[in-house]
């Protein structure tokens, strides 16, 4: 899925979209995306301006756009306006290491169980082969 289509499956736009491209997914399992990092972003201007990170919680938003799209994704059709994927729950998150400008984050998203439009998942970040975040999420659909 390019940007465009990430579109129809996600309310965010420039600069809180967080995903730029899924490279593979399987409806009701797993979902793999990816964003690049560019110095230009504007949370860089901010967050630690000599020495730019990405906000630990930016990746955490991150894996969770990933996990409405595979949420969606996995309802065989695309979102119609009338309800939407809220972040419900973020446990057991760790970050090993920064991400910074030039990097590519990789993003693996595994479902574990789907309950009543209740998700739950288990989200990786990593960098150049290496993990630098996980959590476990869950995200619920709520109309709107």
């Amino acid at each position: 899925m390019e940007v465009k289509e990430i579109f129809e499956y996600l309310p965010h736009r420039y600069p809180f979209l967080l995903v730029d491209r899924v490279t593979d997914y399987e409806a009701g399992k797993r979902l793999t995306a990816f964003k690049n990092i560019t110095f230009n972003e504007p949370q860089f201007t901010g967050h630690f301006p000599d020495n730019p990170i990405m906000p630990g919680v930016m990746i955490i938003e991150a894996m969770a756009q990933c996990t409405g799209i595979l949420a969606f994704r996995s309802q065989g059709g695309k979102p119609d306006g009338s309800s939407i994927y809220y972040l419900a729950s973020v446990d057991n998150c760790r970050f090993r290491q920064p991400a910074i400008p030039g990097d590519r984050l990789d993003f693996e998203v595994k479902a574990l169980g789907n309950k009543r439009g209740i998700w739950k998942f288990e989200c990786t970040t990593m960098v150049n082969g290496k993990l630098i975040a996980s959590a476990d999420m869950m995200c619920a659909e709520r109309k709107v």
